[in-house]
């Protein structure tokens, strides 16, 4: 199985170590809401859901808050009904991004989306022209602590597809689909889960070795995944080893 793999590092998909806790928790509240609306409010009937709700407690939001939300969704609290939309663009350097959001104003989202991408060396891309270069897939991620043949010999059994060494865990990928069960067969088999949940990769990664790029592609990323709409930015961007010490060491 593999080493090291930049995808997961690079694409910048917000936890509790990136951004203020209070707006990590609104995202993940708003996700638990709008899963709880499309397929109701039984995470055992709704996989959405399911994974939605073990992403809001992996995350320390508390259990009352996420029931609230799943009570605003289901109709039995007042609530606001989110769309969800996808948005496509380039970065500096050509890199491709996908940034999903949830939104109560379609035309306000897409207007701001397109001005943080013409403002920050970046442009909006026709529907299709970017996500077909990506694929959902789920990943687990276990402590580091645990031996990676324990966690090769319980995943192969259960729809693990890798095991990446993302030097303070172990990230094992799978199928989308089989996110939840190769988290149960993790867990039952007492290894340690940190946290699950699904990802696009990309099929191909854009190269991006200029330092001044580089830094403007992950500027461009953070002002996205900072605005209150988006839920997840995803990139196709490959930064070698020596560029991230070179923007670690600012």
């Amino acid at each position: 199985m593999s080493g090291h793999s930049k995808w997961a590092t690079i694409k910048h998909k917000k936890g509790a170590a990136d951004i203020k806790r209070g707006a990590l928790f609104a995202k993940l509240i708003k996700q638990v809401e709008v899963a709880a609306r499309n397929g109701g409010g039984d995470p055992e009937a709704n996989p959405t859901l399911r994974t939605m709700f073990q992403k809001a407690r992996d995350n320390s939001v508390p259990l009352d808050t996420i029931e609230r939300a799943v009570k605003r969704g289901t109709g039995e609290l007042e609530g606001v009904n989110y769309e969800s939309i996808t948005y496509e663009g380039y970065g500096p350097g050509g890199v491709a991004l996908l940034i999903e959001t949830l939104s109560d104003n379609r035309n306000r989202t897409g207007s701001e989306i397109r001005s943080l991408l013409s403002k920050n060396g970046g442009s909006m891309a026709e529907p299709g022209s970017v996500s077909w270069q990506f694929e959902r897939k789920g990943y687990v991620n276990v402590a580091r602590t645990v031996d990676e043949d324990d966690i090769m010999m319980v995943g192969l059994d259960n729809g693990a597809e890798d095991i990446e060494d993302h030097d303070e865990l172990w990230r094992v990928t799978c199928a989308a689909g089989d996110t939840q069960s190769l988290r149960a067969a993790l867990e039952a088999a007492d290894i340690a889960v940190l946290e699950s949940d699904t990802a696009m990769v990309p099929s191909n990664t854009v190269p991006v070795a200029d330092k001044t790029d580089a830094g403007a592609v992950l500027r461009l990323i953070d002002l996205l995944d900072e605005h209150e709409d988006v839920q997840d930015v995803f990139s196709n961007v490959d930064l070698p080893d020596d560029v991230l010490a070179q923007l670690g060491d600012n």
